[in-house]
């Protein structure tokens, strides 16, 4: 491939510009015949030849590579491309780092920026340099790195010219040092170093027309560390103080800002003795003063007059600067420091005394000399500051002393050289003040033992150039000569490095050495050695040395005399020629001092002045020369060294510790000369860019190699290229090498390395140009074959749809004639139809008029003849009437005397009659003939009482009835005999599995033992241990609750037979009270008839001799005597279907009892007898038991025990609805039956108040004949209804004993199937101990331990419910048998006294004893700590766990108890504090062990929680017991102790959070951001275009393989919850812990992916929105996605929501309102990083970016968290802990045997 084919029509390429450096273009036609025509983007055009193809304007990168982090990614290294690469993302990205391969280059935005903060420290933390978005940060994390790796010393070398933010790298590369290096020591060295910063900057820097901040010295700072890299120490080095500045200052520039913020404090009461003022006061500080209108005229002449130092710069102001809150920093640093405000009240002094230096008047005298007026204020201050006699300073300023032999003279000084040398002093005073500082820092930043490590900062100043260049910028470029010649050799070293490990023959790579400039400068006879030459000379000047410049240097390629000049020269440097003017080099490389003015300061009073110019310190590189003015020299005076000297041996030295560490570059670009933000000028940066080395860079690493690609990228990127015949899936190598044989024919081009394949500069561009072709030629024939298709399928349908149109429009067509001969036949039939029918209605109306009439006519003539017939038939009648009435009255005359005529008759006969009967009654035969049919009923009531004792007979048979059932009471109670034996047998086998119980744990003991033995001595087996009881946990865990939901389903079925089986039950108990209820209420309607009937008899018994009845009376009587049997008859069987129907017929007859219910007595006041003459005695014979009443009361205790008893079970399961309905149902039929047991008690009572009415009136009546009364066998009845009421108490007491056998079946099975298992388990155990080594039998033995533990733990729970359950069973038939006992029944045959069983305990649980316990352990005080040290010291996670969670807490509360029911304050104070010292000594010791910390956390808050719940508060007793507030505690109030375990806990808290995020962090970033669950889709960028930074570092593979690290995540999480929960941690801390840990991860995620371009692009965002979905469903599998967990992933899922979205003008609105959660900062920093993966994919538009901007500040207004840019992963959500009240009884909570706590007594 030769050069020419890229340069075809449309290729862009730079064209040069005088304006713009380089300007973009694109040919217009393909280059030939040397001619190139070009159009450029605004429009204009232009045609130009090249003399060779060397000259071809250089071609521009793919779109794919703008904006890329690292400069050598990019595939043409040239120097437009750099350039446009830079611009891009400063200006479009706001993106101020780019790599350059190792080096960093850093532009100054000009503007605060929120990219430095703890966030972005932890977020770089443990990345290498190419992992995340350039920053200082990386190259300070590589630095770090390389020293804890390779053991060596590092260094970062800062440089760039003024302004451009040297000082601010090098400042945030010391503080990541101190941040990631902290020690934990008392000193906390990282701190001063920081706090040197605001020393250094106010005596070190100054505003310049560059640079508000410059650093006017060069400092290398070596931070020192431990063998554990934590920083111990620092130490400074400076170089070449810019002492000229303190007298003098160039237009709009300030003096050091020192002098400024000691001024700024001039108001200060402690400063007032300085007599200072504003900053215009002086004239070393307002020599670029500038007019302010701000500022009164008065206010600024005054102080220009006053003063003469301050009114030179006319700036003594900086924008946004506030020098008096600078000055309170600084003195803050200076305490830090260890420089107490006696030592900064001289140094204070010091800088006052220099300001007040430069106002003192020099006045000229004669011409050849000066004086100083002797009252001159400022001469005084400075004597007085300094501390100096008045006389002597004022002598010596204007006079100097000179030496001639063994004669001393003093001559005076002309006013120019009393002016040079004032300020000659002021600048030694100020030199030695700073180095005394520096030393004074040094001396703090001391380490106490000799550093292992160090890492080194050198902040120095870069490249200058001005207009007239002096000593300072001479000095300046030879250190910069020096750097930038170590900076080739190590870049150079690093290529060929690269080389020699891929094992590619390569070629010498020239690059620019500068060597000749350095030699021109530093060997002999050379710029430095002729001016310290000419020094030594008495009458050296400047022009006599730039003369010999020009003679000696001539040689020197790098040196040139310029054309028009005689007092400069030039030097060729690496970056530009630069001219300097000679004037000054001797005397600032002299720097020398009048000696009298030093032994002036020598002999202050001021201890700070004196020992500055006394002590001397060799360590100093700014060391200045004191001499004396004199023509003649000592020769000792002569040895000292010039100051060129000394920079020239201190910049060797810095050389040889740079050499002997790993160097890391960073290079500052200032972007524009007018300080403005993120505006780049391209003149100004190209500038600096050739002067800092970045583009001798570019220019090393395109003469090599640039591109490198793995053999597995390539072959993923560029397979589109190949055939697939030519892809060898197992050899990536030789399927490359097919693809560029295809494509490349120059080897040179390339080459193959053992990991890689390089390329030379450009073929990645040519080889993404054929990649795009071959794409584009693919889309090409897809989308032929598609429209191909389309058209295809449109013609088809097309042709379909014009027959379909041609089939309906012919059926149309068809059906419309079809429809008109339909209509004429219609129309036809309806013609037809029509006639018809009109003349129907003719003729029918014809026909209707002729009926009419004739009907009319006939109905008059019919009417006529009725009328006549009428009053015919009237006549007749009338007739009738009046002849009847004239007969009758005949008839009644004649009737009426006939009547008188017979009466009169009749009375004579009866008169006659009546006579003869009066004497015919007087006769005896007659009286006999009356008393005859008395005789018969009395023989008729004799009979009847003999019926009556037959039935008396029939009663006492019912004896033997009694006796049969005595004879199955016996019976019972054998079966009572088989009942106790089998509660026996139950017994033995409770015995047999508590003795396997307790073997089990010894077994488990030992075998625990041994296990602990082996773990000490076999650490390489515990991760296979850890995932078998891993797996061993989850089965166990399925297993369990697979058990709990049979044991659940068994017990709902069993609850519901029962219930079903009562509910049966009740409604037959319900039926059968019916039935007895109205066969009571039809005897007793029927017994009151015959009651009343018997009245009767009796009245008329007793009215026979008052009154004779006729035979008519007689009759009368008998025959109304049956009318009572049918009424009775009548009301009973209506009473009875009122009842059937209704029961409001029971309000009836509780009313009639309550009327008779005075008058009568109750049922048990009545006296129930037998006769004592059964032969002759006609009394009544009921046989009744004695204590029916008692047997009620006993029945009505029963029933309330067993609804007791069923309350309870549906009390232990509230949440089950059927239960609860069940439970109902039988309430409301139990209420029934109780209502009616009442109704049956009266209507007894009513019958047996009747019926003793009834005995004591037929007794009255009949006297011993009462028999009569129970004719009709009322007495049985009553006995028969006793009797139904003692069987359903029997039928009540069998099923009772039926549900005590089925239960004690299932005990039975149960104990036999643990007694199988037991076995099963301790064979298992003896073939596991029989093995041999090889099967390794202590992790088979610690997995089936594990297992039996887990599996005893449910079962032992499960034993432990069902013997509840079976105590209350066998206290309750204790209690039937007890109350049937008492009831008269005998000993019951099958409930027996059921012995309890003893049960070994080998867990906690909670039992229910028959003594009561007040819930609280009794301890001797002496014994306190041992019980501390078993609940706390000794207690280990493993054997807590098959605890009662919460139980050491219970425990501790219990003992709490105690002690307050004793009322003892010492002993509770005693113990509480001992709790609280125990936790926190374990937290400490252990608190790198999760389960620790959350065992502790768990009991920490159960105790807070019991403190609280039995404080006696009502606000925390809602959901107490009675019981429970009973103990509540009485004497103490132990709220302060509440606050001190919330601190404890929310400590605990912090300290799992800390763990938890610690185990989380490495996982992150893997497994949110690199894991690709979605094949076929890639989310990571080709490495061949990600540059290599990183690469030339280090080569650090992720410590997790991203494709498990989601798994390995989830893994954590579930672990997590499980060991939360395993320790009974409150739900809702669940809740809050897995907040913090999302939040952490949502942090940690979306900080990196802000750091990281290549993650930037839509396919990623699709993977990561996906990796995402596995952790919210994580969350809906163990119920935390309503408590709000996956709300605080909600920034994460945005972003990766804003890398899919569409992002169109159109999407403006709709993005802002989606991403609501993530700050302004973050999406404009996502949508700046959007990188297409593909050059098929469009980039966003910067428009598109500056409407969001627009659209989001409308959000952003308010909200200060808007402008951060990283998520603070040290944020912690409010801890909360809400009150949590248990529902344990503290009298039934029992210690186990584990813990030996013998010393506590339960009371």
């Amino acid at each position: 491939m030769s050069i020419r084919e890229l340069y075809v029509k449309g290729a862009r390429v730079w064209i040069p510009d005088s304006e713009q450096v380089w300007r973009c273009a694109e040919l217009t036609q393909d280059y030939k015949d040397r001619l190139v025509t070009v159009i450029y983007t605004d429009g204009q055009t232009n045609e130009f030849k090249v003399k060779s193809d060397e000259e071809l304007p250089p071609l521009r990168n793919p779109d794919i590579l703008i904006g890329e982090n690292d400069l050598t990614s990019l595939s043409y290294l040239h120097e437009p491309a750099v350039l446009y690469n830079l611009q891009v993302r400063f200006c479009n990205h706001n993106a101020i780092y780019t790599y350059c391969g190792i080096v960093l280059v850093a532009i100054n935005p000009y503007e605060e920026l929120p990219i430095y903060g703890p966030d972005t420290i932890g977020a770089y933390r443990g990345h290498s340099m190419g992992d995340l978005d350039p920053h200082i940060f990386a190259v300070a994390e590589e630095a770090f790195t390389q020293m804890e790796r390779d053991n060596k010393d590092q260094s970062i070398i800062v440089s760039g010219e003024s302004g451009a933010g040297k000082t601010v790298s090098a400042k945030y590369a010391m503080r990541y040092f101190a941040s990631v290096g902290g020690s934990d020591s008392e000193t906390q060295i990282e701190k001063k170093i920081l706090a040197s910063n605001p020393i250094m900057e106010a005596i070190g820097n100054a505003k310049t027309t560059r640079n508000d901040n410059s650093s006017r010295f060069g400092k290398y700072i070596e931070l020192d560390f431990t063998q554990k890299y934590n920083i111990m120490g620092a130490n400074m080095r400076t170089y070449l103080l810019e002492k000229s500045r303190v007298v003098f200052q160039a237009q709009d520039e300030r003096n050091y800002h020192i002098f400024y913020q000691l001024c700024s404090a001039s108001s200060d009461e402690k400063l007032k003795h300085l007599r200072l003022g504003p900053p215009e006061s002086f004239h070393y500080m307002n020599q670029g003063l500038q007019e302010d209108p701000k500022r009164s005229s008065k206010t600024r002449q005054g102080h220009q007059q006053t003063f003469h130092y301050l009114n030179q710069g006319h700036s003594p102001h900086i924008d946004g600067v506030d020098d008096a809150a600078d000055f309170q920093e600084t003195r803050r640093a200076f305490m830090l420091l260890g420089i107490n405000e006696a030592a900064q009240e001289q140094i204070f002094r010091i800088l006052a005394g220099i300001l007040h230096l430069g106002n003192v008047t020099l006045e000229e005298d004669n011409g050849d000399s000066s004086t100083i007026d002797s009252k001159d204020e400022s001469l005084h201050i400075v004597a007085e500051l300094l501390g100096i006699p008045v006389e002597d300073i004022q002598k010596w300023l204007c006079h100097r002393k000179i030496v001639s032999g063994r004669e001393v003279f003093t001559k005076p000084m002309t006013y120019t050289e009393a002016t040079f040398s004032r300020d000659a002093l002021a600048k030694h005073i100020y030199a030695k003040l700073f180095d005394w500082i520096v030393s004074q820092i040094n001396k703090c930043f001391a380490a106490p033992a000799k550093p292992f490590r160090f890492i080194g900062v050198l902040d120095i100043y870069g490249f200058e150039t001005f207009v007239i260049n002096s000593f300072e910028q001479f000095c300046i470029n030879y250190a910069n000569e020096k750097l930038q010649q170590q900076f080739n050799q190590h870049v150079f070293k690093l290529e060929q490095e690269e080389y020699v490990k891929e094992q590619i023959e390569w070629e010498f790579i020239n690059f620019y050495d500068n060597q000749p400039c350095i030699d021109l400068i530093e060997s002999k006879l050379g710029i430095l050695d002729l001016l310290d030459e000419e020094c030594r000379m008495p009458k050296g000047s400047d022009q006599s040395w730039v003369e010999k410049l020009y003679d000696k240097c001539k040689k020197w390629e790098h040196f040139s005399k310029p054309r028009l000049s005689n007092t400069s020269f030039l030097i060729a440097h690496f970056a530009d020629k630069v001219g300097y003017e000679c004037a000054g080099f001797l005397e600032k490389n002299r720097d020398t001092v009048s000696e009298e003015q030093i032994n002036i300061l020598k002999s202050s009073q001021i201890n700070l002045v004196h020992a500055l110019f006394t002590e001397k310190d060799h360590r100093a590189p700014t060391k200045v020369k004191v001499l004396p003015v004199a023509p003649v020299q000592s020769k000792s005076k002569q040895m000292k060294k010039t100051v060129g000297s000394q920079f020239r041996d201190s910049l060797s030295l810095l050389m040889l510790t740079l050499n002997s560490t790993t160097p890391h570059y960073v290079r500052c670009i200032k972007p524009n000369d007018d300080k403005m933000a993120f505006t780049f000028d391209p003149t100004r940066a190209i500038q600096q860019l050739r002067a800092c080395g970045v583009l001798e860079t570019v220019r090393i690493s395109a003469a090599g190699y640039p591109s490198r690609w793995t053999y597995n990228e390539f072959s993923s990127r560029y397979r589109v290229l190949c055939n697939s015949r030519d892809i060898k899936r197992n050899d990536m190598r030789l399927t490359c090498q097919k693809i560029i044989s295809n494509m490349i024919d120059d080897e040179d081009k390339f080459k193959f390395g053992r990991t890689k394949i390089f390329f030379r500069a450009g073929q990645v561009a040519y080889m993404e140009k054929l990649r795009a072709d071959r794409l584009s030629a693919c889309g090409v024939m897809i989308q032929k074959h598609v429209r191909m298709y389309l058209h295809r399928n449109r013609f088809r349908t097309m042709r379909k749809a014009a027959i379909v149109i041609q089939k309906y429009s012919r059926g149309m067509a068809a059906r419309r004639q079809a429809h008109f001969m339909r209509q004429t036949a219609a129309a036809i039939k309806i013609q037809a139809c029509v006639r018809g029918w009109v003349k129907r209605v003719q003729y029918r109306r014809l026909v209707y008029t002729v009926t009419q009439l004739q009907a009319y006519a006939r109905g008059k003539w019919a009417r006529q003849r009725f009328e006549h017939m009428r009053r015919v038939r009237a006549a007749i009648v009338i007739q009738k009437n009046v002849r009847a009435w004239l007969t009758k009255r005949r008839y009644l005359k004649a009737m009426r005397g006939i009547i008188t005529t017979q009466g009169l008759v009749r009375c004579f006969l009866a008169r006659r009659r009546l006579k003869k009967l009066k004497i015919e009654a007087k006769s005896v035969e007659h009286q006999k003939k009356l008393n005859k049919g008395l005789e018969n009923k009395i023989i008729s009531l004799q009979q009847k009482l003999t019926e009556l004792k037959n039935e008396n007979v029939h009663i006492k048979g019912y004896k033997e009835e009694i006796t049969n059932l005595k004879g199955h009471l016996v019976e019972m109670k054998a079966t009572e005999v088989q009942l106790k034996n089998s509660i026996n047998r139950v017994n033995e086998l409770e015995a047999r599995v508590v003795k396997l119980t307790e073997e089990l744990e010894m077994e488990r003991d030992e075998k625990m033992d041994v296990l602990t033995e082996k773990e000490r001595a076999e650490k390489e087996n515990r991760e296979l241990v850890e995932r078998l009881n891993a797996e061993n946990a989850r089965l166990t865990e399925e297993l369990s609750v697979a058990q709990r939901e049979e044991s659940k389903r068994e017990a709902e079925e069993l609850l519901r037979r029962k219930f079903e089986a009562e509910k049966q039950q009740l409604f037959m108990e319900n039926a059968d009270e019916k039935l007895a209820y109205q066969r009571l209420l039809k005897e007793f309607n029927r017994l009151e008839q015959k009651n009343d009937l018997l009245e009767e008899q009796l009245a008329k018994h007793k009215g026979n001799n008052a009154h004779k009845r006729t035979a008519s009376n007689v009759s009368n009587l008998s025959g109304a005597s049956d009318a009572p049997t049918e009424l009775v008859r009548d009301d009973a069987s209506e009473f009875s279907s009122i009842i059937g129907d209704d029961d409001i017929g029971y309000g009836s007859v509780r009313s009639r009892a309550s009327e008779m219910s005075d008058s009568s007595r109750n049922l048990e006041n009545i006296e129930w007898g037998s006769p004592s003459n059964k032969a002759n005695s006609s009394e009544i014979k009921i046989q009744v038991p004695e204590k029916l009443q008692e047997l009620e009361m006993e029945n009505a205790k029963l029933k309330d025990d067993l609804n007791r008893l069923r309350k309870s079970i549906a009390d232990a399961e509230p949440q089950n609805n059927r239960v609860q309905e069940f439970m109902k149902q039988f309430e409301a039929l139990q209420d029934e039956l109780e209502r009616r047991r009442e109704e049956c008690i009266q209507l007894r009572t009513v019958l047996a108040n009747r019926a003793h009415d009834l005995r004591s009136l037929t007794q009255t009546s009949y006297g011993k004949d009462v028999d009569i009364v129970n004719e009709d066998g009322e007495l049985a009845l009553a006995y028969q209804t006793q009797k139904q009421v003692n069987r359903q108490l029997e039928e009540e007491l069998k099923a009772e004993k039926l549900r005590h056998r089925e239960t004690e079946t299932e005990y039975k099975g149960e104990l036999e199937r643990l007694r199988r298992d037991n076995e099963r388990q301790q064979k298992l155990l003896a073939q596991n101990l029989t093995k041999g080594d090889s099967s390794n039998p202590e992790t088979l033995l610690q997995s089936e331990i594990m297992r039996l533990t887990s599996e005893n733990l449910n079962l032992q729970g499960q034993v432990d419910s069902l013997t509840e359950q079976l105590k209350k069973y066998k206290r309750s038939l204790r209690a039937y048998a007890k109350k049937l006992k008492e009831a008269g029944g005998g000993d019951p045959p099958d409930l027996l006294d059921v012995a309890t069983t003893n049960e070994g305990e080998v867990l906690p649980v909670i039992r229910k004893k028959e003594r009561e316990y007040m819930g609280m352990f009794e301890y001797d005080r002496r014994e306190e700590m041992q019980i501390i040290r078993v609940l706390i010291y000794e207690l280990k996670p493993r054997v807590a766990v098959t605890f009662l969670p919460g139980l050491p807490a219970y425990i501790l509360f219990m003992c709490i108890r105690h002690t307050d029911h004793i009322n003892d304050d010492e002993k509770v104070r005693s113990l509480l504090n001992n709790i609280v010292n125990g936790v926190k000594r374990v937290i400490k010791k252990r608190h790198e062990d999760l389960d620790s910390t959350v065992l502790w956390l768990s009991n920490v808050l159960r105790l807070l929680h019991n403190l609280k719940q039995y404080s006696g508060d009502k606000a925390f007793q809602a959901e107490n017991t009675v019981k429970q507030n009973e103990q509540s505690l009485k004497n103490f109030d132990l709220s302060e102790y509440r606050q001190v375990l919330s601190d404890i806990a929310v400590w605990i808290y912090n300290g799992v959070i800390k763990l938890m995020e610690e185990k989380v962090q490495p996982l992150i970033v893997p497994s949110i951001l690199e894991h690709e669950a979605i094949a076929g889709l890639s989310g990571n960028k080709p490495g061949g275009m990600r540059g290599r930074a990183g690469s030339l570092a280090r080569e650090l593979e992720s410590p997790v393989e991203p494709q498990k690290a989601l798994d390995l995540l989830l893994k954590e999480l579930t672990q997590f919850y499980r060991t939360l929960a395993m320790f009974g941690t409150d739900p809702e801390l669940i809740t809050q812990v897995f907040r913090q840990i999302f939040y952490f991860i949502c942090a940690g995620s979306l900080n990196n992916l802000l750091l990281r371009k290549d993650m930037c692009h839509w396919s990623k965002g699709m993977q990561i929105r996906y990796n995402l979905s596995h952790l919210e469903q994580w969350t809906r599998d163990m119920r935390l996605h309503e408590s709000g967990v996956t709300d605080t992933l909600a920034p994460i899922i945005q972003a990766a929501q804003l890398l899919q979205a569409r992002k169109t003008d159109d999407d403006v609105h709709s993005i802002c309102d989606m991403c609501d959660k993530l700050t302004v900062s973050q999406i404009i920093k996502i949508l700046n990083l959007y990188t297409p993966a593909d050059e098929f994919e469009e980039r966003v538009p910067i428009t598109f970016i500056h409407k969001i901007q627009a659209k989001l500040q409308e959000r952003a207004e308010g909200e200060q968290a808007q402008a951060t840019l990283l998520m603070n992963t040290k944020f912690a959500f409010p801890v909360r802990f809400p009150f949590n009240p248990s529902s344990i009884h503290l009298e039934d909570v029992e210690l186990p045997d584990a813990l030996p706590l013998g010393m506590l007594k339960k009371v």
